[in-house]
């Protein structure tokens, strides 16, 4: 016999429990946060677009018209001219009351918009957006016809 009796003796194994990771709670809780990260989370916007017009290498010149037409001129800093009448401000509110008193409600006038080719689109976009919430259908952009490549 020996002096440790019991070294020599296995111990009965034990019912080991089987360790279980409740993986519904941790997906719950990744979802959540997933959740508050979107709805927390700020997105930006650009508000200007800053993009060079090309110039026109083809396309027909405008008719020469006697009927009445409304001509938006946007100049390289972005300021509003409807008919040749500078607008005080430059804001969408102010050109769509400029262009409906200049139309007298005449949706089916031709509209022209003319920018210079340093203006920010943003203007350009303004108004078109104008144009359109007004009802006009007959909208023109007009260019200047590019130099001759040598």
């Amino acid at each position: 016999m020996s002096i440790w009796p019991r070294a020599k003796r296995e111990i009965p194994s034990q019912a080991r429990e089987t360790v279980d990771i409740n993986l519904a709670s941790l997906i719950d809780v990744v979802f959540i946060l997933l959740l508050f990260f979107v709805v927390t989370t700020t997105f930006t916007r650009e508000t200007e677009l800053r993009v060079d017009l090309p110039e026109a290498v083809s396309g027909s010149p405008a008719e020469d018209q006697q009927v009445k037409q409304l001509d938006i001129a946007i100049s390289a800093d972005g300021v509003f001219s409807v008919n040749n009448q500078v607008l005080p401000k430059n804001d969408l509110e102010t050109l769509i009351e400029a262009l409906q008193k200049e139309s007298a409600g005449d949706t089916n006038l031709p509209l022209s918009i003319s920018a210079d080719g340093k203006t920010q689109h943003q203007a350009v976009i303004t108004a078109m957006d104008a144009a359109g919430k007004l009802g006009f259908s007959h909208l023109r952009m007009t260019t200047v016809e590019a130099a001759p490549a040598p």
